[in-house]
């Protein structure tokens, strides 16, 4: 019943997804450079949030030669507010390999897409199957979801046999249309089987052969493992100013939010008096602590609740660049767990 299930899924989705479905930008093209793109910039972010940074990435970067040559702080500040920010390190480093190995053209090889930086399965079978309608499954969360749905699994949906098997049985059954075939197995995952609300299975396309429409079990579907706790670390973290100038320092090469701009921070949580200790400690002449603020951000395994203190120093000195708000607005890209301070320096 389940091989019945996916043979009949191109006959029912093409026309649904032809029929209409969301007008988003990227979907207005066969550029494997802007498929590429618009695929590492979903990752675990809204759709809506991504439209804007798309226009402007590929307005500043048109070209895959564009990305590879461009600056390490203005490719970040492109990116800012996105988050995880390796995803854009990675295009960078494979747009470089695209221009030394490729000869600036785009790979058309499944093998050769999956061999560039920071793209797995599932953007290369997008991007394969988009851009130039091979028939490569691109299986996600939303994708798995529908997948057990239909089947009736209670397989948990992060296992990898779940997404093997999924991807095996989609693989099977491609058409020759492959890119709208994805697209519509995606437009489906997001919107009428999409995730933390009951499927409308109602006006679902699939309904006559989903199992688990069939059998009442659909609400219920998919399952996951129980997650893992996530690492607290508290932060303590200096809103430096002086003369409407303010303290950055680089993060390191490596690790979490590697290379990017952020404000002096330390590990631990300070309170006033221990805090201006440690300004003095940075080589600074602390003069006045003008408010303090709880902040937290949460990564995919660690969350840092944070203590800011915005300070006001003496002179512009110590170990750290100090940077106008039209710099830091303009030039530096602040991730999103220290951007929270600083948009709201106002409030002081």
């Amino acid at each position: 019943m389940n091989e019945h299930c996916y043979s009949r899924l191109p006959g029912l989705l093409l026309p649904w997804y032809r029929g209409g479905h969301r007008d988003l930008p990227w979907r207005q093209t066969k550029e494997p450079y802007h498929i590429w793109l618009s695929e590492i910039m979903l990752q675990q972010t809204r759709v809506e949030a991504v439209k804007g940074y798309y226009a402007r990435f590929l307005e500043a970067l048109p070209t895959v030669a564009d990305l590879a040559a461009c600056d390490d702080d203005a490719l970040h500040k492109l990116w800012e507010g996105l988050g995880y920010y390796s995803r854009v390190r990675n295009l960078k480093k494979a747009a470089q390999v695209i221009l030394d190995r490729h000869g600036g053209v785009f790979p058309q090889n499944y093998d050769q897409v999956l061999a560039l930086p920071g793209i797995g399965e599932y953007t290369a079978g997008a991007i394969c199957s988009i851009a130039f309608d091979l028939p490569t499954p691109a299986v996600d969360g939303n994708v798995l979801r529908l997948c057990s749905r239909l089947t009736d699994d209670p397989t948990p949906i992060d296992l990898p046999a779940a997404k093997k098997a999924a991807t095996a049985a989609l693989a099977e059954v491609y058409p020759a249309q492959a890119g709208d075939f994805t697209q519509a197995l995606m437009e489906l995952g997001a919107t009428l089987c999409g995730p933390n609300r009951p499927p409308e299975c109602g006006c679902c396309p699939c309904q006559k052969i989903c199992l688990g429409h069939i059998r009442g079990t659909a609400p219920s579907l998919p399952v996951k493992s129980p997650k893992k706790s996530r690492r607290q670390e508290d932060k303590t973290v200096f809103i430096l100013s002086c003369e409407g100038r303010y303290a950055l320092e680089k993060r390191p090469d490596a690790g979490l939010l590697a290379g990017l701009w952020q404000f002096p921070n330390i590990d631990g949580r300070l309170d006033a008096p221990q805090a201006l200790e440690a300004a003095e400690s940075f080589g600074l002449r602390p003069r006045e602590i003008l408010r303090e603020s709880d902040k937290k951000h949460i990564f995919t395994h660690i969350q840092w609740n944070m203590k800011g203190f915005y300070l006001e120093v003496s002179q512009p000195e110590g170990i750290f660049q100090w940077f106008t708000e039209e710099q830091i607005n303009g030039q530096a890209a602040l991730p999103t767990a220290f951007r929270q301070f600083w948009e709201e320096r106002y409030h002081v």
